[in-house]
């Protein structure tokens, strides 16, 4: 048995105009299953990608989205840890999350401390998540070092610089203008970049005197890969983990050995909790962290679902700061 529910979906990959509401039904819960009415919804680039065909969509038409928060309403037979009622949150690989309801392995749920409120883990799961293994796990920042954190102001990068400060790290970090310069500036980034005004590479360098840093955290992709390269010390780490301005094109191998034996890496956050116990023990940290006060939650923009269109224009054209949800 299914029943309706409102969901923004697309019938073709294109531009922002593709986005449409629809009504959409919504199964019952399998065995393992949940069904949630979501009350929040986080917006990310990858929800851009999938929209305009770069991550191409398994089955068309679409709903875009990997990350919301709300309260239970039903599970399926098979279920034990989660309960109807139970407030909880989500990353998932798969698409689906600009929706009012939907139905989902509820091995793939999260339970919701109390202190944190669905707004909050709608904007924290994956940028949060992200935050918690580029860190702590691709690469385990110590206290002392340097790292570059591109996209400073975003998202993602408030919470890098802030975790990375706390962790005992100098933070350079780009932005784009002299707003989101004093946001960074705020959440721990000690010395923001104007990227559009001055070469980062070289203000990097001058930075750490020409040592370079440990690892650049660089979610920007073609227009920052190469001078990423350049600012990293001997045996740096270059973890290139978005591309927000397009694909990283072929490059030389060979210039990670002539640029000090570099190394370099391209994750993504759903190989790290793909496994439940992976998934509940990042998601535990990050809530802890949250809640001694590691990071800050900035969420800048609030949009109703029915506008994600116009959300994912004002990411898209980096006219955001922090984070932005979808209200259903």
């Amino acid at each position: 048995m299914s029943e309706p529910t409102g969901a923004v979906r697309f019938h073709k990959p294109g531009g922002p105009d593709v986005l449409q509401w629809e009504p959409v039904a919504i199964d019952a819960p399998g065995p393992e299953d949940a069904c949630i009415k979501q009350e929040a919804i986080g917006v990310n680039f990858h929800d851009i990608y999938v929209r305009e065909g770069l991550y191409p969509a398994p089955t068309l038409p679409a709903i875009p989205g990997l990350e919301a928060a709300g309260v239970v309403e039903a599970v399926g037979k098979d279920v034990r840890d989660i309960r109807v009622g139970d407030r909880v949150a989500y990353a998932t690989p798969r698409q689906g999350a600009y929706a009012e309801r939907r139905r989902i392995p509820a091995a793939e749920l999260v339970p919701l401390p109390d202190a944190i409120s669905c707004d909050i883990a709608a904007a924290l799961m994956i940028k949060g998540m992200t935050a918690q293994y580029l860190l702590r796990r691709t690469h385990r920042v110590k206290r002392g070092e340097t790292v570059l954190v591109h996209a400073a102001a975003g998202g993602v990068g408030l919470i890098l610089c802030q975790w990375a400060k706390h962790l005992g790290a100098r933070v350079i970090g780009t932005v784009g203008n002299e707003e989101k310069a004093a946001l960074a500036l705020d959440h721990g980034c000690d010395h923001p970049i104007l990227y559009r005004k001055e070469d980062f590479s070289q203000r990097v360098r001058d930075i750490t005197k020409g040592e370079g840093v440990a690892v650049v955290y660089d979610s920007v992709g073609k227009d920052s890969f190469q001078g990423s390269l350049d600012c990293l010390k001997p045996l740096g780490k270059m973890v290139s983990f978005g591309q927000s301005s397009g694909r990283v094109p072929p490059f030389e191998i060979l210039d990670l050995m002539n640029k000090g034996s570099l190394f370099l890496t391209r994750p993504t956050l759903f190989t790290h909790i793909a496994k439940r116990k992976d998934l509940l023990a990042i998601a535990g940290e990050m809530f802890a962290a949250l809640d001694a006060g590691v990071f800050k939650i900035d969420i800048r923009h609030s949009y109703p679902l029915r506008e994600a269109a116009r959300a994912q224009t004002a990411l898209a054209a980096r006219q955001t700061m922090g984070a932005s949800i979808l209200k259903p």
